[in-house]
């Protein structure tokens, strides 16, 4: 544990450095707070809930910046520092390649959970100075959205470091990361709706459909907070996919955590057998 919680301390300090977590949480945070103050402005005519809106941009948002984020932060974690010829004196210490690669992953999930909670708290924030008579479904809709966006990033961190352990140079893993980043958020989606505009219901059946959603951490994601509480349902236009999908929410938080779980362990052994 010891060397764990030190070398989680010197990734937050290199990240501190760096100016990771500063432009990570002012990103987060600008745009958060503008979807909210700017996406809710209709809902006075629409008759929505302004939280369930700012629920929805929020969750269109992080799908497409968070696993960025992660991935920036996390692809050279191993590689850049074998490059810079650190990693030998690291290793030079009595620690475990395991206890590397599991506290590297520890400090940079820090950093996304300070950003992530800090930058959608201030839409919190801004949301409960500015609108009044708050249902509480719809705040427990929003901490859903903030603790499955931390299992979104930290499976995206996991992704990053396998990605890290397997590559040759920085710039392979920099070019695998973005490609990753392009197939899970834009690429998987668009083939998807192709083959079932194609199939037009002859031959996937809901269950097909729902294993190949959840091959996907961005569509768990996107179900678990669009389809988990009616009120934002509704709002983001998946109510009727909610009555379809049979996945429920233990379901779809176990996926994420799959996809944190196995790339780390991936990742650990892919850099016990690499030569430094």
């Amino acid at each position: 544990m010891i060397n764990l919680a030190a070398i989680a301390g010197k990734e937050l300090r290199e990240a501190v450095r760096n100016r990771w977590v500063v432009a990570a949480t002012l990103l987060l945070g600008a745009l958060a707070l503008s979807l909210t103050l700017l996406g809710s402005a209709p809902t006075g005519t629409t008759g929505a809930n302004a939280l369930d809106v700012v629920v929805v941009s929020l969750s269109s948002l992080t799908i497409l910046l968070l696993p960025l984020i992660a991935l920036l932060i996390s692809h050279d974690t191993l590689v850049g520092e074998v490059e810079r010829g650190t990693m030998l004196l690291l290793l030079g210490y009595p620690v475990a390649r395991w206890q590397v690669v599991l506290g590297k992953f520890v400090g940079h999930m820090i950093v996304l959970a300070i950003a992530t909670l800090v930058g959608f708290g201030a839409a919190g924030v801004a949301i409960l100075i500015t609108v009044r008579d708050i249902a509480a479904e719809s705040w427990a809709a929003f901490a859903a959205m903030i603790g499955a966006s931390l299992l979104l990033g930290a499976a995206f961190l996991a992704i990053g470091a396998c990605v890290s352990a397997l590559a040759r140079s920085r710039g392979a893993a920099a070019a695998v990361a973005i490609g990753l980043w392009l197939l899970f958020v834009v690429v998987y989606d668009l083939a998807l709706l192709g083959v079932l505009v194609a199939d037009q219901g002859a031959h996937l059946g809901a269950g097909a459909i729902e294993a190949v959603l959840l091959l996907n951490p961005t569509d768990a994601y996107r179900l678990l907070n669009l389809t988990g509480f009616a009120n934002v349902s509704l709002f983001s236009g998946m109510a009727g996919l909610a009555g379809t999908v049979s996945l429920a929410a233990p379901t779809l938080v176990a996926a994420l955590v799959a996809w944190t779980v196995l790339p780390l362990a991936a990742a650990t052994a892919a850099f016990a057998r690499k030569e430094i």
